[in-house]
């Protein structure tokens, strides 16, 4: 089994099989999580382990026929943490929800529990004692005599704070000791007894109140780490009015069925995804998409579960069930975003199975060397010894790299980003390069017809008809918009022709049957694979527009016409200049026209690129299927520092992996469906767009919900700082275990200084330094007004044949 997430299966052979979820909210730590783990092991008949401290939960598989649930929570109150709730399923029948790994541990009344009360008990008699001590000498006089020591009113009183703050830690240190876990709690439980055994009740009152009051803070810090995750939660509502029957009722949202009308009034949540079928409203898609700016909502278009309407009403077909929802797999996703661990999690986990056994090796060295080779106090180097005990306790180095991970990856998911693990979060932030996709990406991805240049005796419903019968079949965005654009004109399906032989030619076109000829649809390289010299192919013009053209030998047109346009040097590198995509259209022998195509560049897409640019991020380098003209017309336009055209979807995979070659790791950004090759290749794929898109969550490593750029520069500075917050968490902890170690044999470091700054303070800085990743917004990169060449580029270009 693996604390962290990883699974024991079972030998043998069918077993009934039950997943236990239990709450365990006391698990707060890796340290904790393999102590819990270690004493899992030892029941037979547990196949999986699933153990998430950030979140304070355990999935636990098991045998029902060898095991029962009681056991396996014996299991995990054996090793010292109490299971406050629990719920369990069979295998592919149970409760989704719960199968989609929801749970988060509810929150902590910290300051009000038990041990804060034991606590506050044992600072109130520690404060009495000092005085006692130090102030109220007089008045400090013997109280008790046991086993022939004499117990002074102080001694008595930290005698007490150490039974009220001290036996929960020791309890806790036992526990430790069956599961022979070397870690914070068997190392201050030994401590406080030894100091207590050897009569140093100060020492030992003080260590274990200061521990507890540390204790008390980190489960603080742990609670508002989590509370990021259930506001995420929090989001899914639970009800939902639907249809049935003509009666408007109301059900639990889980209830609600695919199909169903689901209605959802002014100010409400919408329940479940779906599809608008009556009714129009803003609705505030921000826990979808990060976008606070309310989006219009009519009949046909898609709404998300989580979102709020604002003042309208909506009748809306659910299309999906509520665990099945987009926000439920953000949700699932951001919770299972901790299992894997990151290279940085890798390499401290090794450290401190290295660190802790050293300190405390050094820590009896300095306890007993010195008295015994040189005669010195040994009370004094014993508290010394004592005082290395804390410090050898790794905590806060351990949890710097998950908490940063789980503040991080929150944060995005808020902010309309979905990182699927931690490995993500780091690679991103460690990127050299990143390349774009065109279509979709850096431009809108909704291609209209911008010009039909008929050819010859050819009319333009003629092109726009044997056009848009060739592309009837295909399925490529510009099929979509040749098709849209003949129904516009006139050309209705009734006037399409009948085809035969269909054949989608991949990067290059279609081709079909019509009547028993063969006609095709595509680039230009097509038509010269067909033999066709587009350098003798002319125009005639009127003086004004294009009337038609020839592509014979030379003898039914005089090239030396001043009114004759070479079509290669000028329609078509014309149409490619102002970033159109052209297609031309007829059989092996004739053309019948041209048709252009073009795409809009995104608004934003310049200041993303110049934003990328200014973090430090090149080059940037954009892919693209289409031709050579309409690439460099784009690249010039967005400010990428590179550019591909005409690739084929395998030769993008070339370039990515050329790419990695040249400049390092990579970041590929595209629809998350047809780059999905390209995606997968890079070492940080992200899929644009990807709200409602089951295929793009999946597929990516990274999916930016919003169908916008501005969240790219935001992904990569938020991944970039969370790395910087790693390295400081790691580094700072280190550094300060090692300040503190070095000070201790000089006595210029007391057991209380090693608790309050080297346990206490260093477990609250890392937690807080985590948590400044949710102030990273995205408006912070694009909070000014769109420069005008940035505005001025929302214009037609750049159709594709990506």
């Amino acid at each position: 089994m693996d604390a962290n997430g990883g699974g024991r299966n079972a030998e043998g052979g069918d077993v009934r099989q039950v997943t236990a979820r239990l709450t365990v909210p006391e698990m707060d730590c890796p340290s904790c999580a393999k102590k819990v783990d270690k004493s899992l092991a030892r029941v037979e008949g547990i196949v999986a382990v699933n153990l998430q401290p950030t979140t304070g939960t355990a999935r636990v598989t098991y045998d029902t026929d060898r095991v029962a649930e009681a056991d396996v929570i014996d299991a995990v109150e054996g090793a010292g943490y109490a299971v406050v709730d629990r719920s369990d399923r069979d295998d592919g029948d149970g409760d989704r929800e719960a199968a989609r790994g929801l749970d988060v541990a509810p929150p902590s009344e910290v300051w009000t529990s038990p041990r804060a009360i034991k606590t506050w008990i044992g600072g109130v008699l520690v404060a009495a004692g000092l005085l006692f001590e130090f102030v109220l000498v007089g008045q400090n006089a013997v109280v008790a005599t046991v086993l022939g020591y004499d117990l002074a009113l102080a001694d008595v009183l930290f005698l007490g704070a150490i039974v009220a703050s001290g036996l929960p830690v020791v309890r806790s240190g036992y526990y430790s000791a069956r599961q022979r876990s070397l870690d914070i709690d068997l190392l201050m439980g030994f401590a406080i007894l030894a100091a207590t055994g050897i009569g140093l009740y100060v020492e030992a009152a003080t260590l274990a109140v200061l521990f507890s009051v540390a204790e008390l803070l980190e489960d603080y810090a742990m609670d508002r780490a989590r509370n990021s995750l259930r506001e995420l939660m929090e989001l899914s509502p639970d009800e939902a009015t639907v249809r049935r029957d003509g009666e408007e009722r109301t059900v639990p949202a889980d209830e609600v069925r695919v199909g169903e009308t689901v209605v959802v009034r002014p100010g409400e949540k919408i329940p479940v995804d779906g599809r608008v079928l009556k009714g129009r409203s803003a609705v505030d898609e921000a826990p979808i998409t990060g976008e606070s700016v309310p989006v219009d909502k009519a009949e046909g278009d898609e709404v998300y579960a989580g979102t709020i309407t604002e003042e309208g009403y909506l009748e809306i077909e659910a299309t999906s069930a509520a665990a099945e929802s987009t926000l439920a797999r953000i949700i699932e996703l951001v919770g299972s975003a901790q299992e894997g661990k990151t290279e940085k999690e890798q390499f401290v986990d090794r450290f401190a199975g290295y660190y802790t056994p050293a300190v405390v090796v050094l820590a009896f060295l300095t306890a007993a060397v010195p008295p015994l080779l040189f005669g010195w106090a040994w009370k004094t180097w014993f508290v010394r010894g004592l005082t290395l005990l804390v410090i050898a306790c790794p905590c806060a180095f351990v949890i710097s790299t998950p908490v940063s991970v789980v503040s991080g990856v929150t944060s995005a998911a808020k902010n309309g980003v979905l990182i699927k693990g931690g490995n993500h979060l780091e690679a991103m932030g460690e990127i050299d390069a990143v390349a774009l996709d065109k279509t979709g990406t850096l431009t809108r991805g909704e291609l209209e017809v911008t010009d039909v240049v008929p050819l010859g005796d050819v009319t333009r419903a003629e092109v726009l008809r044997y056009a848009a019968s060739l592309e009837r079949r295909s399925e490529h965005p510009i099929a979509d918009a040749i098709r849209e654009h003949a129904a516009a004109a006139g050309v209705d399906d009734g006037t399409l022709a009948d085809l035969a032989d269909f054949e989608s030619l991949t990067g290059k076109g279609v081709r079909a049957d019509v009547d028993g000829t063969t006609y095709y649809a595509g680039k230009p390289a097509l038509f010269e694979d067909l033999g066709f010299d587009l350098s003798h192919a002319h125009v005639e013009t009127d003086g004004g527009g294009t009337t038609g053209m020839t592509t014979g030998t030379g003898a039914e047109r005089d090239c030396e016409r001043d009114d004759c346009t070479d079509l290669d040097g000028g329609t078509i590198a014309r149409l490619e200049t102002e970033g159109k995509t052209v297609v031309l259209v007829g059989t092996d022998r004739e053309l019948l026209g041209v048709v252009a195509i073009a795409d809009a560049v995104r608004p934003e897409a310049r200041q993303a690129v110049d934003r990328l640019h200014d973090l430090g991020v090149r080059p940037v380098v954009m892919l693209t299927g289409d031709n050579e003209g309409t690439a460099r017309v784009i690249a010039d336009r967005v400010g990428v520092d590179e550019y591909r055209a005409e690739l084929l979807p395998d030769e993008k995979v070339d370039a990515v992996e050329a790419l990695q070659a040249e400049y390092g790791d990579v970041a590929m950004v595209g629809d998350g469906i047809n780059d999905a090759p390209a995606l997968a290749t890079a070492d940080v794929g992200i899929a644009m767009g990807a709200a409602g898109t089951d295929t793009a969550i999946e597929t990516a490593d990274v999916a930016l919900m919003a169908d916008e750029l501005t969240k790219l520069p935001y992904l990569y500075a938020l991944s970039n700082r969370a790395n910087g917050v790693i390295r400081q968490n790691i580094w700072s902890s280190l550094g300060v275990k090692a300040l503190l170690a070095l000070g201790v044999p000089l006595g210029y470091v007391s057991v209380a200084v090693a608790v309050v700054v080297g346990d206490m303070g260093m477990s609250l800085g890392v937690t807080g330094n985590a948590l400044r990743l949710s102030r990273l917004k995205p408006e912070r990169f694009f909070d000014g007004p769109a420069s005008e060449e940035t505005a001025s580029s929302d214009v037609a270009v750049a159709g594709t044949a990506d």
